[in-house]
């Protein structure tokens, strides 16, 4: 009979002291979330954002560093406090701040698809393909970074879940998951590792040596590829077309 206290069943939860045999990589419980990877992956989107160029913000150009540091500041200070437990509020907190950059990032791509669509010019300045080229990229190592955070806070329930002796069974299936004696013992995925996951399939629009388990991170990774490949398509094509005429 379940008590009040179980988790809904929407995934099987585990509990890592059941675990008969050798220890299962996806089943070790880490010590410590090194969270600075993370936090330095965020100040790199905000500053890849801000350097663009004015006609691809929606908004003052300030914006979102500001509502991206009213958000950021409380929650570094409190998980100073706590380093593996998170409060509800931090679980949001941080998922908000990876859906801002998102849908910024995602605008900025709108707004530059419409502007070679409509027209080849920004004010009266023509664009060239020196600045396709460059906006691009900005754009495009956004998107790496942005869904290497959306893996790290959301894979078996976030970096503070992972912590825990009862979590959720993996949402990514990582070589040393599949290969434990492969892997050091006790192996945890890392902020590297999701970052890894997330621009390897930007560059081949599909999964590669890490399989996606559930259907969020399936549908994650479509919505990265997608727009990944509206921007070398559509836009890094554009540049080729300039740059031969």
């Amino acid at each position: 009979m379940k008590s009040g206290t179980d988790p809904p069943e929407t995934h099987r939860v585990v509990d890592v002291r059941d675990q008969a045999g050798p220890d299962p990589a996806w089943g070790t419980v880490a010590t410590h979330v090194q969270r600075w990877p993370a936090l330095a992956a965020v100040a790199a989107a905000i500053l890849l954002y801000y350097f663009l160029p004015d006609k691809l913000y929606y908004g003052p150009k300030f914006l979102l560093p500001a509502v991206e540091g009213a958000m950021i500041v409380p929650l570094v200070v409190s998980r100073q406090r706590s380093r593996n437990e998170e409060e509800p509020w931090q679980r949001w907190t941080a998922l908000a701040v990876v859906a801002v950059i998102n849908a910024a990032n995602i605008g900025s791509l709108a707004l530059l698809i419409h502007a070679l669509i409509g027209s080849n010019m920004f004010a009266g300045h023509k664009i060239t393909a020196h600045d396709l080229i460059f906006w691009s990229a900005q754009i495009w190592l956004t998107n790496v970074i942005v869904f290497a955070l959306w893996y790290w806070e959301l894979d078996r329930g976030g970096p503070g879940a992972r912590c825990r002796v009862r979590h959720r069974e993996p949402d990514f299936l990582f070589p040393q998951m599949a290969n434990p004696d492969a892997a050091p013992r006790y192996w945890e995925p890392s902020f590297v590792d999701y970052l890894y996951v997330s621009f390897t399939n930007a560059t081949a629009f599909s999964p590669t040596d890490t399989m996606p388990m559930t259907e969020w991170a399936k549908l994650l990774m479509m919505l990265q590829a997608t727009t990944s490949l509206l921007t070398v398509a559509l836009v890094a094509a554009r540049a080729v077309n300039i740059l031969g005429s």
